[in-house]
């Protein structure tokens, strides 16, 4: 790779960077200020998410696994309703999102939130873990938390400027497809993974100041993510990882959680 074409590539980005950066969110009480990278714009990524939720509702229903629990269902929109009615804490515009709450009878601890509120609980979480409520608004509210910090459209608008700057330093200095892909590989290590673990952190953090001011015990984060790592097979190294290691994910949560005991208290009062 030739200086010209590596000057030319970190330019762009940087003019591209200096352009997008943006904070989606209020900071709230736990105190979230981190400027992010953003090029394309929400209503794209809403657009998309929407797109790619409708089409999992479609085969969670052709397999009869959409919302086969009535029971299971009005428990965990119960619980999404009272921390959809917290997120204006954070961004007032959500509260007009077109939010949707269902569950798939899926055997895995997993649950999302796709931008603009399109929430899905999976039955392996509420089972395998036996979850109470306090808990399962702990999953519910970190997921809702991806979404409000726009996340997926953080994560779109990296890989995109990524792909941007990789095809000019290909065509600039004549790499092999496979160095490009080597490259893709090296620029995904160094990029995106620590991103991904800022987010976790981020989404685990607003999470817990939902889960609060909707009167759930954030205490209750500690044990979710306890029989998380049980479940698991104990905590992964947070190196190279997506996810912060589970017992330093604890060690924040136990941080916050004094923080926010103070709106947890006020909320049970009221």
């Amino acid at each position: 790779m030739n200086k010209l074409a590596t000057r030319t590539a970190t330019a762009l980005l940087l003019a591209a960077a200096l352009a997008g950066c943006v904070n989606t969110t209020s900071s709230g009480e736990v105190g979230v200020k981190r400027k992010q990278f953003v090029l394309l714009s929400s209503q794209e990524v809403d657009q998309q998410s929407a797109l790619a939720y409708s089409q999992e509702l479609a085969k969670a229903k052709q397999a009869g696994a959409l919302n086969a629990d009535p029971a299971t269902s009005r428990r965990v929109r119960a619980i999404s309703d009272r921390l959809i009615r917290q997120v204006g804490a954070f961004r007032l515009d959500a509260m007009k999102w077109q939010w949707e709450v269902n569950v798939a009878s899926v055997d895995e601890l997993n649950a999302y939130c796709m931008a603009g509120g399109k929430i899905m609980v999976y039955t392996g979480l509420i089972n395998k873990l036996k979850a109470t409520d306090d808990e399962l608004a702990t999953v519910i509210g970190h997921e809702i938390a991806h979404a409000l910090r726009e996340h997926s459209r953080e994560g779109m608008s990296e890989e995109y400027a990524k792909q941007a700057g990789l095809n000019i330093v290909g065509q600039l200095a004549g790499l092999s497809q496979t160095s490009m892909q080597l490259a893709a590989l090296a620029t995904d290590v160094a990029l995106s993974k620590p991103h991904s673990r800022v987010m976790e952190t981020e989404a685990d953090t607003i999470g817990l100041e939902l889960m609060a001011r909707a009167g759930y015990n954030p205490q209750a984060s500690v044990s979710l993510w306890q029989k998380m790592m049980k479940a698991g097979g104990g905590s992964g190294p947070g190196f190279l990882s997506t996810h912060p290691s589970g017992d330093a994910r604890i060690g924040e949560l136990q941080r916050l959680i004094p923080k926010v005991m103070p709106l947890y208290q006020s909320a049970k009062r009221a």
